[in-house]
């Protein structure tokens, strides 16, 4: 829009002249449009009641045209209202070469008023477009100006705990004017646009932090620094700086994007101070549970998540990352399992965070919490894991906890970084792949020199060693003579006995390790002396998967490891191991039941007994293995 100083040069046809410039700051006046009078009109209904602010407004009339008589007196209430409604000038039509239109007591009352007068020989229609065009221009920059404010808006976070919500204020405020941007507290700097801007700042910072004074300008006309909340005596500053000078509505652009990032910081800060407090009672919450202070978690969490922990049983997960990572992945398992699950990060461990799962008597255990943090671990990469507890009394919290940090070592082993309890965990998963591949092709070597057998054999022979005989034949849609006659030409092979407990599990690893997980090992050289299944059983992963097995089967009053040890070793049969045990096979049988319980497996199954087996063996050495010289003797065949 045009000044009231430069629209004689800016439209030179409207041949416009000071008459009387009044002070200076009107030069730089806008002028928001064009009001046009009469003097008739002035004499017949007297002075407008108002007049729109930044108005120039232009005395028409017949030519010569003198300003004589009663209409002085009506021009001095002109120029009274003019005054009050914040009109910048008055311009009056003349005759070119005119020198005196305005008489001089008009003169004087327009200088006191601070009113420019002006003349002008252009006629009135040559005024008219230049009212359009004002106003045409001031539609524009309406327009661009709310489409600015707009953009502002949408650069507020949708949420408080938004870290980025001050950045891209500072880029947004940056590309609209053209300018440098730098936002800072005295310990840190908050945002940067472009990134050299705080190099291009620093002196205007220096400068108000040693004379503890915050100027409007400092260091020349184009540079702003603005406290972002001087109500509340907080120290960060908005600092801008541009070659070319501010205008009014820049600076006023300025001062709105200053009002978003002081409620911005405003907002952070508070949120900090929230989510400290808030974090400071979970935490505090999280060790009482640990330490068995059920009740005393519970207060703790009544004003922050009220019910949340009043159930009797629960689940823990832990979730290792990066250390970079953990905060913006405790935010995200906040979002996501929240208003469900008391989520801390690990106060002992800058890897880990900890999620307390209530669990309600009706409530799916397996799905929605479990779901929600293995897409959590998915996204957040490769160096992440996730390992889950069984479901535990809330007075055992700690045990819960111990379950799931375990489990969490096993997931850092599996393809997909997660596993939702140890008990769960797969013991093949657990093996040292490349070893256990080298193993169970010795093993089965005799099986695999001639192609043909072996097509036969890895189709039923898994069956066999899994399933009774007439089973195993009704599955695999052979004849039971067949079944048969393939079992025993496996056995002669292998040099084995499949009524051998030992015998059909170790075979049956090593038939799931060849057909199942072939992709995924590394070979080994084949003149290397292959693994026992001991040694292979002999990791520090399948130590820890073991003990966890059976550590609630050591537990019980009942001598339930006795029982275990004697089952196996009379092959699963019942009734040998009640008399060697001195027990009634219904106790026998009541023991089992509890151990399956207790190490969540079925015995019923071959997969069932082998985890039974191999956790008993590696946690009380008494059990025997498949026996290495069958190993051996097959590998010489």
């Amino acid at each position: 829009m045009p000044v009231l100083g430069s629209l004689p040069t800016e439209k030179p046809e409207l041949e416009l002249t000071f008459i009387a410039t009044g002070p200076q700051r009107l030069h730089s006046a806008e002028v928001t449009g064009v009001v046009t009078l009469t003097p008739e009109e002035l004499l017949e209904d007297g002075v407008p009641t108002s007049l729109p602010d930044g108005s120039l407004v232009l005395l028409t009339g017949t030519s010569p045209f003198r300003l004589r008589g009663r209409i002085t007196m009506v021009l001095e209430q002109l120029l009274e209202r003019m005054s009050r409604d914040g009109s910048v000038g008055l311009a009056v039509s003349a005759a070119a070469g005119t020198c005196r239109p305005f008489p001089p007591a008009t003169v004087d009352r327009a200088t006191s008023l601070g009113i420019g007068l002006l003349a002008t020989s252009a006629p009135a229609g040559c005024w008219k477009v230049v009212h359009e065009e004002i106003q045409q221009s001031r539609l524009a920059r309406a327009e661009r100006r709310a489409a600015q404010l707009s953009s502002l808006v949408q650069e507020l976070p949708a949420q408080l705990s938004d870290p980025r919500a001050v950045q891209r204020i500072a880029d947004w405020l940056a590309r609209v004017l053209e300018c440098q941007v730098l936002v800072s507290e005295p310990e840190r700097v908050l945002a940067t646009s472009p990134d050299t801007a705080a190099e291009q700042l620093a002196q205007a910072i220096i400068r108000q932090s040693v004379d503890g004074v915050l100027p409007q300008t400092l260091s020349g006309p184009h540079t702003q620094l603005i406290s972002l909340a001087p109500a509340s005596a907080a120290h960060t500053v908005l600092a801008v700086a541009r070659r070319t000078p501010f205008g009014e509505a820049d600076l006023r652009l300025l001062r709105h994007a200053a009002n978003l990032l002081g409620l911005v910081d405003q907002a952070h800060r508070e949120y900090r101070a929230a989510s400290d407090a808030s974090h400071a009672a979970r935490s505090a919450a999280f060790e009482l549970l640990l330490d068995g202070e059920v009740d005393k978690a519970r207060r703790a969490m009544a004003n922050l998540a009220p019910g949340l922990l009043d159930t009797e049983t629960a689940r823990v997960f832990v979730v290792e990352t990066e250390p970079a990572r953990r905060d913006l992945a405790a935010r995200r398992c906040s979002a996501s399992v929240g208003q469900q699950a008391l989520v801390v990060p690990d106060p002992r461990s800058d890897r880990r965070i900890l999620i307390v799962h209530p669990i309600h008597p009706d409530e799916d255990t397996r799905a929605e919490i479990s779901d929600e943090l293995t897409c959590l671990v998915g996204v957040l990469g490769p160096l992440s894991s996730l390992g889950g507890s069984g479901i535990y009394s809330m007075a055992l919290l700690a045990d819960a906890l111990r379950d799931a940090i375990t489990a969490q070592k096993f997931a850092a082993l599996q393809p997909d970084s997660v596993a939702l309890s140890v008990h769960g965990s797969d013991l093949v998963g657990l093996l040292p792949q490349a070893e256990a591949q080298h193993w169970a092709r010795r093993l089965l070597h005799p099986l695999m020199r001639n192609e043909t057998q072996w097509e036969s054999m890895r189709e039923t022979l898994p069956a066999v060693l899994a399933y009774p005989y007439t089973v195993a034949a009704r599955r695999l849609s052979l004849h039971r003579n067949t079944v048969m006659r393939r079992a025993s030409r496996a056995a002669e092979l292998l040099r084995v006995d499949f009524a051998s407990i030992s015998d059909r599990i170790a075979v049956a690893l090593a038939m799931e390790l060849v057909t199942q997980r072939e992709v995924s090992a590394s070979p080994q050289p084949t003149d290397l002396e292959p693994p026992s299944l001991t040694r292979l059983l002999a990791t520090p992963q399948v130590h820890a998967w073991a003990q966890t097995l059976v550590r609630p089967v050591q537990a019980d009053r009942r001598d339930l490891l006795s029982t275990a040890l004697a089952w196996l070793n009379f092959d699963t049969h019942i009734e040998p191991a009640a008399r060697a045990l001195g027990l009634s096979e219904v106790t026998v049988r009541s023991h089992l039941r509890a151990v399956e319980k207790y190490v969540q497996r079925d015995l019923t199954t071959l997969a069932g007994v082998r985890d039974l087996q191999f956790s008993l063996h590696v946690v009380t050495g008494q059990l025997a293995l498949h026996s290495e010289q069958h190993e051996v003797r097959g590998a010489a065949c």
